[in-house]
């Protein structure tokens, strides 16, 4: 296909294009989470929130037979689409300009961002495979040196668990992760009517705006560690779960909370971030002195 037939194509609207090139006898994967994106004022709404960042190298995770791939090629400078589906990658090449996207089957599980456009940093954007949307938000909000932010389509539960405060049943290991890294917040709601095939329940776009010297000044590993286990048995108090999980009595863990001015009968829902911070600071000086202590006999 010359870029003139692109060029024309191009301007069908979304749910033409869709047809059109599901067509030809696309398998939709259920396995892999497959519900395409067809509205396009959905489309146009993730597009715009980029706003003047087109100029910042973007990747797109999940781009299925090219939806938003299309809009976003039209916006901005330097795009590549990530999708692990032979079929879909074979429409993407299809019919996305060579010149304007790069196309990568991969999973993106496994992408690194540093290798993929160097130290400069970019945005992530895509309509998340809601089978893996935790694994894949975990798996770059380790590499959020590289990005400026993200642009997300989750499900709204897991949008809401993003964007959750201490104190609420949503609040959690997740909420932890993303707000430690990023300031984040729900852009607008996506009914089921905008996929095919429509999906059991309604999605979110989230915009996580990335920042630039997260406030973190305890051990990383130990936090999240902390953290893990606060939330695995979240109706145990704080005391009780923190032992079991970390594996040291509760009397430790009760002083170590009490170092931290935290009670051993709170859950970890009501926790925040400075908490955990200082508890962590408070169980690795814990850890520190008895390690010490048994070098020195």
């Amino acid at each position: 296909m010359n870029n003139s037939s692109k060029d024309l194509k191009r301007k069908e609207t979304l749910l033409q294009y869709t047809k059109r090139v599901l067509r030809g006898g696309k398998t939709i994967r259920k396995s892999l989470g497959q519900n395409f994106l067809v509205s396009a004022e959905v489309v146009e709404s993730i597009v715009a929130a980029i706003g003047e960042n087109h100029f910042w190298p973007v990747v797109e995770i999940g781009s299925g037979p090219g939806g938003l791939t299309r809009a976003l090629a039209e916006k901005v400078d330097q795009l590549w689409a990530v999708e692990l589906d032979q079929e879909n990658v074979e429409i993407l090449r299809e019919e996305m300009p060579p010149e304007k996207v790069k196309i990568l089957q991969a999973d993106a599980l496994k992408l690194n961002l540093e290798e993929l456009w160097g130290k400069q940093k970019g945005w992530l954007v895509g309509n998340l495979p809601y089978y893996i949307t935790n694994p894949l938000l975990m798996h770059f909000l380790e590499q959020s040196s590289n990005l400026f932010g993200m642009i997300v389509m989750v499900q709204k539960e897991v949008a809401e668990r993003m964007t959750a405060k201490p104190g609420g049943k949503e609040y959690g290991i997740l909420s932890i992760a993303v707000q430690l890294a990023a300031d984040a917040r729900i852009l607008f709601e996506v009914p089921p009517t905008s996929f095919h095939p429509q999906p059991k329940v309604t999605s979110a776009v989230v915009r996580l705006d990335i920042r630039p010297f997260p406030d973190f000044d305890c051990e990383r590993d130990e936090f999240f560690r902390i953290v893990k286990a606060a939330f695995a048995q979240r109706r145990k108090t704080l005391a009780n779960a923190l032992s079991a999980g970390l594996h040291i009595s509760k009397e430790e863990v009760i002083t170590a909370l009490g170092k931290a001015g935290l009670e051993g009968k709170r859950r970890a829902e009501t926790l925040s971030i400075a908490d955990f911070q200082e508890v962590t600071r408070q169980m690795t000086g814990r850890k520190q002195v008895s390690e010490k202590n048994r070098q020195s006999d």
